[in-house]
């Protein structure tokens, strides 16, 4: 349901989430932190910009940090701006929901869920439990693998690298 773009999008947000200086991060920097690609994640980071989620400073000292709070970005809104709108009129149908097909139906109830599930997970929340004991030691593997600096303060490590989180 959500694609590489969209995983990438939350594993960037979720890093610059935990930084708590509120600094620059250029994408190089933050795609090496994240094990992504450069180029890769450059893409995904104009989406995030061109969506006010990121801000955006140009030149030496410049990069991408959160526009917001991280209880203001929900999923939903991450989705969005690297896949577009959810579409959940299959039929193509303007009409009433008690002239259309079952599957129209049904599909219309599977496209408010996802919504609504999408709409009430923040960055704030997914960042209350970030990793689970079974995580840390290396016996569940997990998308967000290298993103997790859990009860992280100034000179905290990246579990992604052995570096002070900068």
């Amino acid at each position: 349901m959500l694609g590489k773009t969209s995983i990438s999008a939350i594993r960037a947000l979720l890093f610059l989430a935990q930084q708590t200086d509120g600094g620059w991060w250029s994408p190089r920097r933050l795609a090496a932190e994240l094990g992504e690609s450069p180029t890769y994640l450059a893409k995904v980071l104009r989406h995030l910009a061109r969506a006010g989620i990121v801000g955006v400073a140009r030149g030496v000292h410049g990069g991408v940090r959160l526009a917001r709070h991280p209880r203001e970005v929900t999923l939903l809104e991450v989705v969005e701006a690297c896949q577009g709108a959810i579409v959940g009129d299959y039929c193509r149908s303007g009409r009433e929901q008690t002239q259309v097909c079952s599957f129209h139906t049904a599909a219309l109830e599977l496209h408010a869920a996802i919504e609504k599930v999408l709409a009430r997970w923040t960055l704030l929340r997914l960042l209350e439990k970030p990793e689970t004991e079974a995580r840390r030691k290396g016996a569940i593997p997990c998308l967000m693998q290298g993103v997790a600096v859990s009860g992280c303060r100034n000179g905290c490590r990246s579990k992604a690298s052995s570096r002070p989180v900068q």
